[in-house]
């Protein structure tokens, strides 16, 4: 895989041409960002997978419902087996499946219970859930490049493993490096919210700092509040799980942090399958699953709760297995001057 993203290096130019050109075209106005009937919030990132938008949207959207405004969430629905306008909740009950609307805005409905639709359309997609619902208020999840749809706050999320990593294959664009956009894209932003996730906080490396000047920064970071089962419904506290043998299953962009997170609360991650990211779980994946949790003598399956979400189909197939997943929430180190930031606005 590396080598191939070697060969495709000569085609970095053509693609950042392609990046440059189109927000050239939205910066003069040639190209229109078109207005809602609600405040917009957008959440998106400038490199492919794992910066932590999904707990970030959760988090912003929580914040503004406990504000009192009627807040909607939309979504391109990443990876679900549907096209165009989905409504995925009312927000009081969800009205399709995790198939349809993909895994992200799913995970989000199930934590938020705000209406929220699907659609590869913004501006349309925005329109259709105001009628349909009456939000007064919007949460993009992954929209930092959809400038189609004109927004009040613009936030970025940043890893904070991708800025201090060195690698040749993480800085550089695609289809050779994880970025969308190069760095100068950041002035775009409002607001950037680095997400240290799991790990300790450090500072931002010389080499991007000029990039950040003058922007309004937040420090963000993960806290593991307990194993959730979510056949049974029944959670669990962290300690429950100290020293037991489990099969981790994983299907995110960034495992690393996954697997960091269930270390720190002791839970042994020596036995594990390791998918790529937004895995559609098929029979034969469950019956790995099934092999290797029975050869390793496991006591459970641990795994995130987009996974579980999805593993819930197969839940014939998986009765005498117990699974649970790590239930996260997203927090920032200033939480008083986010919400500062975000209700001056």
């Amino acid at each position: 895989m590396n080598f191939l993203r070697v060969i495709l290096y000569p085609l970095i130019p053509v693609y950042s041409f392609v990046i440059w050109f189109r927000n050239f075209l939205f910066d003069k106005n040639l190209f229109k960002s078109r207005s809602v009937n609600a405040k917009v919030f957008s959440v998106g990132n400038i490199s492919i997978g794992g910066s932590g938008k999904t707990p970030v949207t959760i988090y912003l959207t929580s914040l503004l419902k406990q504000a009192g405004d009627k807040v909607g969430v939309l979504s391109r629905g990443y990876g679900r087996k549907s096209k165009g306008y989905i409504l995925v909740s009312d927000g009081k009950k969800i009205l399709t499946t995790v198939e349809k609307s993909g895994d992200e805005i799913y995970h989000t409905v199930l934590d938020c219970s705000v209406p929220a639709a699907v659609s590869e359309n913004r501006v349309k997609g925005a329109e259709r859930l105001i009628k349909d619902t009456g939000v007064n208020t919007m949460v993009l999840d992954d929209a930092f490049q959809h400038r189609w749809i004109k927004r009040d706050v613009d936030l970025l999320v940043i890893d904070q493993r991708f800025l201090t990593e060195k690698s040749f294959f993480t800085h550089n664009l695609l289809p050779t490096g994880v970025m969308r956009e190069p760095f100068t894209s950041i002035g775009r932003a409002n607001a950037v919210i680095i997400n240290r996730k799991f790990m300790e906080k450090k500072e931002i490396p010389e080499t991007f700092i000029n990039y950040f000047y003058g922007k309004k920064i937040f420090t963000g970071y993960y806290k593991a509040i307990s194993f959730f089962d979510l056949k049974h419904k029944t959670e669990y506290s962290l300690e429950d799980f100290q020293g037991q043998k489990s099969l981790v299953v994983s299907g995110i962009a960034t495992p690393f942090s996954f697997l960091n997170a269930l270390r720190q609360t002791k839970v042994d991650t020596q036995n594990k399958l390791i998918f790529k990211d937004h895995k559609r779980y098929t029979f034969d994946d469950v019956q790995r699953i099934r092999q290797l949790f029975y050869s390793t003598n496991s006591h459970s399956v641990v795994t995130t709760e987009k996974d579980a979400v999805k593993l819930t189909r197969f839940s014939r197939e998986l009765d005498d297995i117990d699974i649970y997943y790590l239930k996260i929430k997203f927090a920032l180190d200033d939480e008083e001057a986010f919400k500062g930031f975000i209700f001056g606005v």
